[in-house]
């Protein structure tokens, strides 16, 4: 039975940025792993996102795992609520909490400085004791990753991911449409209760960010998903920190497989997950290692932080994880973004994204480093971005 692993580096295609000599992030790291799969394997370019749907994670996901997303995509919201196990019923609305910092009217920082766990449970529970009533109800998550569900309401409202607008007024991309009215009123009742709260008090002490305010956005409806093993015959497993990725896995039917110390940002447990992974090809078919934290540098527009992060998963997960292949009769690896998240936007975008393959049968014809320009040199070009689980698994 052949073995596989997918590696993504969530947000690590870029564009050429002047401090790295027009190179991209990728072409400036040092990533001798992932230029062993490219120069060894193939690599080319997929469109991991709809020409009619926005760059979400969500979306680029579904895609990488094999599923259309204008076939099964519903909301990023459900799809955390099925990783937290929330059981939601066919009229539920669920949205994405985040916990954000407002300055000057201005969206400052999507995750309130990368709010801790502890405080951002504190803030949600107690949010949760002021205003819920039987119309909602809050669920605490990671960091500044929460989620709401309203019972017995209808929407028909327009949100803005927090992630992508930083740096704009927060006035230009407040929830618009039927039930809009009610999101902003609960985001403006936050502000009330965060505004002089003891977490704030300690957290201006240390000089980190203020949390100003929930902020209500991906919302959708329940998710179902054909299973994994069905459509493709077999069995698997996830590696991720954040909910979205982990949600997804439990609806394709994946295990999920839970990392110490992996954290969802750039000071995750590498190492641990790329041991994980290689313990996981015991049990499993295949292995799906998600490493959010080249997103989250880019989200903070800091290039060198992002540079370091592919380096760590070049190091301790890519590396590891195709030596620990080696002694399997057949085995194919993939290294591919999910998306490209520009350090210069600080925002995701919807251009093909490169991947780069290895293993059995699996020979190209441009044998260069990895790299979004030497993808798209190869000539090679997946357009349907679902289309890339078939290939990698059967070509």
């Amino acid at each position: 039975m052949t073995k596989y692993v997918i590696i993504v580096p969530d947000g690590a295609a870029d564009k050429p940025l002047e401090q790295f000599g027009e190179r991209t992030v990728l072409e400036a790291a040092e990533t001798p792993n992932m230029d062993k799969v490219s120069t060894h394997g193939r690599q080319g370019l997929v469109q991991t996102i709809p020409d009619d749907m926005e760059a979400g994670s969500d979306v680029a996901q579904m895609s990488l795992l094999g599923y259309d997303p204008r076939t099964f995509y519903s909301g990023r919201a459900p799809i955390e609520a099925a990783a937290r196990n929330i059981k939601l019923s066919a009229d539920d609305w669920v949205f994405r909490c985040n916990l954000i910092t407002i300055a000057d009217g201005k969206m400052a920082d999507h995750s309130a400085g990368h709010i801790s766990t502890e405080e951002g449970r504190a803030l949600i529970k107690e949010l949760s004791e002021q205003l819920g009533d039987e119309k909602f109800q809050l669920y605490p998550g990671v960091s500044y990753r929460h989620l709401l569900v309203f019972k017995g309401l209808d929407f028909e409202v327009q949100t803005y991911p927090p992630h992508d607008f930083v740096g704009q007024k927060i006035e230009k991309i407040l929830p618009r449409g039927k039930g809009a009215e009610m999101l902003i009123d609960l985001m403006a009742r936050s502000q009330q209760l965060f505004s002089n709260h003891d977490i704030n008090k300690v957290r201006k002490d240390l000089g980190e960010n203020q949390v100003s305010s929930i902020w209500l956005w991906g919302e959708g409806k329940k998710t179902l998903m054909e299973s994994f093993q069905k459509r493709f015959g077999l069995k698997g497993a996830t590696i991720a920190a954040v909910d979205l990725a982990r949600g997804l896995s439990k609806l394709i039917g994946f295990d999920v497989i839970d990392v110490p110390g992996a954290t969802g940002f750039v000071d995750t447990n590498y190492e641990g997950k790329g041991l994980a992974a290689i313990e996981g090809l015991d049990k499993y078919d295949l292995v799906f290692v998600h490493i959010e934290a080249p997103d989250e540098a880019s989200h903070n527009g800091n290039a060198e932080m992002k540079k370091k992060a592919i380096e760590q998963i070049d190091k301790y997960i890519v590396g590891p994880v195709l030596e620990a292949l080696q002694k399997y009769e057949s085995w194919r690896i993939l290294v591919i973004p999910d998306h490209p998240t520009p350090v210069s936007s600080k925002a995701h975008s919807s251009e093909p994204v490169p991947f780069a393959m290895a293993g059995d049968n699996i020979s190209g014809i441009l044998h260069k480093t990895f790299s979004e320009s030497n993808a798209a040199e190869s000539g090679f070009r997946i357009d349907n971005g679902f289309e890339i689980m078939e290939y990698f698994l059967k070509s």
